[in-house]
Order: structure tokens, then C-alpha cells, then sequence
């Protein structure tokens, strides 16, 4: 038995999910701690997510703020715990992801875990995805293959279902090696848009999208993108789906009200899954979802409708809280790499092979 925390940051940009497990025959989650993400590190975040000025140094600054929040909440979570730093094997850190251009070979994540050790007196395994790209991966999605540990004894066709800033669905089958892939944006469109017309960080429960309606038009102009005729392995992030696209689309078309964009974006999220489903494993039970979206209940219920013949619900189901899935993940990924158990799929990613992932900070 070894304890593990992992430290989460999507592309929300929310804020901090820092988890801490016991690793033995089970996975078992112990603890949680949340962080939210200060406004400015969150702006600096975003503008780094595209060209821009002095990125190099600007990166490095963020890079620090990041890790010192980070370890803020460590030290949080285990004071809350009574454990001592040594108590934990090893930290998984995911950084922050400012670049994913698996086409191009890179894929970048800051969270310089070399000072993580540092502030926390504890072994940090982090760069996740770099070994996948170098293997000729995608890097992403990670998750698929914890998926299948964290589900192994549920029985039948099922489906687990992230949905962060994007979404990305893991397709669990008795004796078939875990597939899965991105389908396309999650909340990032729909953050972006109730951020930019009415000041809010998300749309709670999706209720201003259930004021509106889905726009024909506007809908059929998003799907044209080409990603969503591409076949896996796939993977996505704001250097395809971010505002300006949107916006890009929005100004060939007549003016919308701001509440049926929103609708329409929702759609396009449920739309995009259900297709993607369908399409690798369209004989589904159980479609179990976790991340933000899971508290969408306008998007839980689209995608019900959309799925008459499978149970749609939240990982809580299966006694896993659906917010602290992705970072018990990472603090998974830290105890493969130091274990040397492979952790990629190449069936998701489509990498050369498997390969263990992570680089080791030691303290």
C-alpha cells in the first residue's frame, strides 16, 4: 500500500484538483483538496495558450505561480490529513497545458516540477505526454487507461466520459484492450461564451442554454469542422476550438440571441459524444460521466435523450465523485511510472507501442 497525490489542472482553468489515494490492489480515493485559480494566473494562463509577446519569460513566471499554488494546497491537504510530507510516495502533476500539437510532435505542459519538489519534500513524477508524442502518440487523452483500472470488474459494453473544457470518452469491452479518443469541445465553447455576455465562469446546471434554443444554422456550421469527421486515434484542445472560432462563425451568419448560441453550443457538445459513441461502440450499457459536465444537467439529460437504449449517469454510481476523477488519475500515472508499468494505449493514442510515462523529480 502507497499513498499518491495528484494535481490536476484542466482547461477550464477553474482551479486546482489536488487528490490523494492509496494505491494497493484497489484505488481507493482518501482525500481532496480545491483550489480556485486566481483571476490573473488564469488570464495569464489563457493568453499563453496562444502566440503572443515574451512568451518564454511570461511562461516561466506563470509556471511559478502555478506550482506555488499548488503546493499551497498539498500542504493543505496533508495538515488536513496529519501526514507528513514523507508519507507520500510520489506527487503525479499534470501541469497546465498551454500547447497540443501532436501533428506538429509537441505537446507542452508548465508546472516546473523541479520547484514542486522543492516546496513539497516529495518525489514529483510530471511531462506525462511527451513520451506518447515521441512514440508517435497523440499524448492525450490519458485518462482511458485508468478508466479501465479504476472499471475493470463492471461487466458489459460501457463508456466512461470526461467532460473538462473538452470532452473525451474511454470505451470499455470484456477482453478488448480500452479504446478511446477526444470528441470535441466540452464546456470550453460554453464557458467562453457566458464569460464574454454575461461576466459568469460557466453556465450552472446549463440552465441559461435551457432558456434557449438549438439555431439549425449555427449548428450545421460548427459540425463542418474537420475534426469531426476525423477517425481516431484523435485528440483536440484551444488551438482548434477556442472564442474566435466561434466568432468566426458567428459573423457569417445572422445575428443570434446570445441564450440560443449557448443552446446551440450545448448541442454541439451532446451531438459530437453521442456521434462518437455510436460510431466506435454503438452498443453501449452504461455511459458513466465525470469532470464538470457531469453537474450539467441540461447536457446529463440531452445526453439521455439522445441515448434511449443506455443508463447515463455520474461516476458517483459507481462510488466515484466525478470531480476528483482526473486528478486520481495523475496521482495513478505517478505510481506507474515509478513502478514501471506501461501507462499509455496505443489503441487511444496511437503510439508505436507501450511505453511508461513520466519524468522523476526525486526529493
Amino acid at each position: 500500500m502507497a499513498l499518491y497525490i495528484g494535481v490536476m489542472s484542466g482547461t477550464s482553468l477553474d482551479g486546482l484538483d489536488i487528490a490523494l489515494i492509496e494505491q494497493s490492489s484497489a484505488i481507493n480515493l482518501v482525500a481532496t483538496h480545491y483550489i480556485p485559480m486566481p483571476d490573473t494566473l488564469r488570464a495569464e494562463l489563457l493568453g499563453l495558450c496562444a502566440s503572443g509577446p515574451d512568451e518564454i519569460a511570461r511562461s516561466a513566471i506563470a509556471q511559478q505561480n502555478w506550482v506555488k499554488l499548488a503546493a499551497q494546497g498539498i500542504h493543505t491537504l496533508l495538515e488536513q490529513q496529519q501526514l507528513k510530507p514523507e508519507a507520500i510516495r510520489a506527487i503525479g502533476s499534470h501541469g497546465q497545458t498551454i500547447r497540443h500539437e501532436p501533428a506538429r510532435g509537441f505537446t507542452v505542459q508548465i508546472g516546473n516540477p523541479a520547484l514542486l519538489t522543492e516546496l513539497t519534500g516529495i518525489t514529483v513524477v510530471s511531462d506525462f505526454r511527451s513520451r506518447d508524442v515521441a512514440a508517435g502518440g497523440q499524448g492525450a487523452p490519458l485518462v482511458p487507461a485508468f478508466h479501465e483500472a479504476l472499471f475493470e470488474e463492471l461487466t458489459g459494453n460501457r463508456a466512461v466520459l470526461n467532460v473538462g473544457g473538452f470532452s473525451n470518452l474511454s470505451l470499455i469491452e470484456p477482453n478488448k484492450p480500452v479504446a478511446g479518443f477526444d470528441c470535441g469541445p466540452g464546456n470550453v465553447l460554453m464557458d467562453a461564451w457566458i464569460h464574454q455576455r454575461q461576466g459568469e465562469n460557466y453556465d450552472r446546471n446549463g440552465q441559461w442554454a435551457a432558456s434557449g434554443k438549438v439555431e439549425p444554422t449555427l449548428l450545421k456550421a460548427l459540425l463542418s469542422d474537420p475534426f469531426f469527421v476525423t477517425q481516431g486515434p484523435k485528440s483536440t484542445g484551444r488551438e482548434v476550438f477556442n472564442l474566435p472560432w466561434l466568432e468566426q462563425h458567428l459573423s457569417r451568419l445572422p445575428v443570434f440571441p446570445a441564450e440560443n448560441v449557448q443552446a446551440t453550443l450545448l448541442e454541439l457538445t451532446a451531438l459530437t459524444i453521442v456521434d462518437s459513441l455510436q460510431s466506435a461502440q454503438s452498443d453501449t450499457r452504461e455511459l458513466l460521466v465525470c469532470g464538470g459536465g457531469a453537474h450539467n444537467a441540461t447536457l446529463m439529460n440531452r445526453l439521455a435523450g439522445l441515448l434511449p437504449n443506455a443508463k447515463v449517469a455520474s461516476t458517483s454510481t459507481h462510488g466515484v465523485d466525478p470531480d476528483w476523477v482526473e486528478a486520481m488519475a495523475f496521482a495513478w500515472l505517478a505510481h506507474c511510472c515509478l513502478e514501471g508499468i506501461a501507462a499509455n494505449r496505443p489503441s487511444v493514442t496511437g503510439a508505436k507501442g507501450l511505453r511508461v510515462l513520466g519524468a522523476i523529480y526525486p526529493n
